[in-house]
This record gives structure tokens, sequence and C-alpha cells, in this order.
């Protein structure tokens, strides 16, 4: 399946109350619905989605660099309810309003976050890496993530150095040996090989601090209450995806109140690219 994958339309920073810079992109008309994305693991604000929809849907994409990843300031030892506050502010200062929010990969706690914070109105978790510490799942992990599990409940400044020895091509080449041949076709496709290289080397640019950071949070115990989630929320997996959850969402839709869970066959991690339109329309109502 072909997919479109283009450079943003808009590129910028915004500077957060304490003096960071929070960078973000963007895609589609700037006075659309207001999307935004937290892009997956250690990629930039770089790599975008749905570039051949945004316009007919009138969606503004707005991609934006967690901190210490992209050109977004580091900020040791922050937390998911640290990012949720700078989106907010973001979200004041772009004058996004109150946006939905998508959360790709290892960017879905982080909009779980959001969602919980109340500052978005609609959600979608698109090959959400799961709550692996969480024991529902205890018996039903790979002895090698177990193992990283275990690692940062017992040790996060530990498990923390462990993520800090990643690179840009050490993480394209996991991803690549994780994924189905149905994924690989896309991320093999010359557009999106280039896009998705430079958003890993934007990633890594400060260093891998930025990433590892997000890795600890994201495999520990979430520190908020899916329950108290109110907005519309919707969970998408392609059903050859055996990386992001152990039951492919289905513990993590029916933890959410009303969440709706698609299984999209035929693909795997990369249904974010392949089914772009579907996922941004269930986020403005269309």
């Amino acid at each position: 399946m072909s997919v479109r994958v283009d450079d943003p339309a808009r590129l910028g920073e915004s500077r957060l109350p304490d003096g960071r810079l929070l960078g973000w992109a963007e895609w589609g008309p700037p006075d659309g619905i207001p999307v935004v994305l937290c892009p997956g693991a250690a990629t930039s604000r770089w790599l975008g989605f749905g570039a051949d929809a945004v316009d007919a849907l009138g969606v503004r994409l707005v991609s934006v660099d967690r901190p210490g990843l992209g050109a977004s300031t580091p900020a040791p030892g922050r937390t998911f309810g640290d990012f949720a506050a700078d989106l907010r502010h973001l979200s004041e200062v772009r004058g996004l309003g109150s946006p939905a929010v998508v959360g790709n990969s290892q960017g879905a706690p982080f909009a779980l976050a959001c969602a919980v914070e109340g500052v978005a109105s609609a959600l979608a978790l698109v090959s959400a890496a799961d709550e692996v510490a969480a024991p529902e799942f205890a018996g039903a992990l790979p002895a090698e993530l177990r193992g990283l599990v275990d690692t940062v409940a017992r040790d996060p400044a530990g498990a923390e150095e462990i993520f800090a020895g990643f690179s840009a091509g050490a993480m394209r080449d996991m991803v690549m040996r994780g994924s189905p041949e149905t994924d690989l076709a896309v991320y093999r496709e010359p557009g999106f090989e280039v896009a998705y290289g430079r958003a890993l080397d934007e990633g890594f640019a400060q260093g891998p601090a930025g990433y590892a950071r997000d890795a600890v949070l994201a495999m520990g115990r979430w520190p908020f209450d899916l329950a108290k989630i109110a907005v519309p929320v919707d969970v998408w997996y392609g059903e050859q995806d055996t990386g992001h959850s152990p039951d492919n969402g289905a513990t993590l839709a029916a933890r959410i109140p009303g969440a709706v869970r698609h299984l999209v066959p035929g693909i795997g991690g990369a249904v974010l690219w392949t089914h772009a339109e579907p996922i941004l329309r269930s986020q403005i109502g269309r």
C-alpha cells in the first residue's frame, strides 16, 4: 500500500513559561481543525501523517517534539504531567484551543496524560505502546521485555542509562527487525524512508537522553487513572502488530470509558500511515 509523506508546511519553536523551547511542525490549513500528534519513539516533529488528507478534511495537524527530542529543550526528570502542561501552554500560544490528540507508539501514554489532564478534546491511540508494566500482562511478556520492565521498576535511573545507549541507527534497525512484511513495504518506500530517517536523526540530535526518559516513563507504571478520561477515544491497531501491546489493545480499550477499538487487517504498526484518513476523521467527527 502506497503512502504519502510530505515535508511540514510550517516549522517553529514556542517558548514555555520556564524559558524552554517546544518544537513543532504543521501540515494542512493554518485555520483548520487542530489535531496534535505525539510522535512515536525517538522521532521528531518532522514525520507527520495524512499528507493526502489534511487539506481535504480541513485539519491543522501539529506534531510536537517532546523535551530533549528534535528542537525541544531538554527537561531532565520530566513527567507525563509536565508534558501535558507543556501542551496546554502550546495550545494557548498557538491558538489550538482544546485540540484532538493522536498518540502513536511511544507517544501514546503522553497523549493519554493530556486526555487525563483535560488538555485534549478527543483522543486516538494508534499502535499504542501499552502499559506493559501493568499486572495484567505479567505473564504475557517475552523474557527480554519482562527483564526491561523489571529493571525500570527496580532501578529507573539504571534503566534510563540502558536506553541512553540507543542511537538513531539502532532504533531504526530494531523497528525493521520487529516489523512484518506489510509494514516493511511502507517503511521502505523511498519518500517514507527519507522522512523517517530524518525524524530519527533529529530525534537524537541532542543525544539519547530525551528518548531514554520517554522509554522509562512509558515502560513503568502509568501514574494516571484511565477511568477518568471523559473524551471520545479511538484505539487503533493493525492485526499483524506484535510489538506494541500483548493483546493489540483489547485490555487498554477496556480500561477507558467508551473507547472504540479498531483492529485493522493486513497491516501491523504502520497503520498510522496506511489508514490516516479514517484516523483523522475519527478525531474531527466526520
